[in-house]
């Protein structure tokens, strides 16, 4: 979440701890330009109940800055990306302290259970929001952020960074550089599939 904008509310100690292994529902639909993957909820973002809603997670300045939303969102605003034709998942659904809790066979079995939500809903394109978690789930050792060659589901597969305020090697510009390139050739694709229904 920015922290210029006003949160609705901040979980305390105890809510964190009750939030270990919470799910936090998908925002999904049908036929939607991305749907965004993230790795698996955090602590605070499961006792919120929004995505990406830790305080200094890039991920909402960077979709803002790469041309996705009309202004900056919060994670309290996610319903708003629906409008958009945009929407979130995880990886794995249950929450943990750290994405490093999680292991090899548990993200193998979640990219199996998101590529069905993929078959069943078929966005143009799904975006992992993490590199690793798209190495795992894919078996492909040697991806690159950016469009993966190959498809998931049906839809076309493409690696953001993580845009956790810990991933130091993607600064805020490079993100909303490299969400905006994602933007513009989603949107492309998403209206030339328009095109040929």
């Amino acid at each position: 979440m920015n922290r210029n904008l006003p949160t609705p509310w901040k979980p305390n100690k105890a809510q964190l701890l009750a939030a270990q292994d919470k799910l936090v529902p998908d925002l999904i639909a049908k036929d939607l330009i991305v749907l965004f993957a993230g790795i698996n909820p955090g602590l605070y973002t499961a006792a919120i109940g929004h995505h990406f809603g830790r305080p200094g997670n890039r991920f909402w300045p960077a979709l803002h800055g790469g041309g996705f939303t009309p202004r900056l969102f919060s994670p309290f605003e996610e319903s708003l990306l629906l409008d958009l034709k945009f929407g979130i998942t995880n990886v794995v659904e249950r929450a943990t302290a750290r994405a490093d809790e999680l292991t090899d066979d548990e993200l193998r079995a979640g990219g199996r259970r998101l590529q069905a939500k993929v078959k069943r809903w078929h966005p143009t394109v799904v975006a992992f929001v993490g590199i690793g978690p798209y190495r795992v789930v894919s078996g492909i050792k040697d991806a690159r952020v950016g469009l993966q060659k190959d498809p998931f589901g049906g839809s076309h597969a493409w690696v953001l960074p993580n845009p956790s305020g810990l991933n130091a090697h993607y600064q805020p510009a490079v993100l909303a550089q490299l969400f905006g390139e994602l933007h513009l050739w989603s949107t492309a694709q998403h209206e030339g599939r328009q095109n040929q229904k």
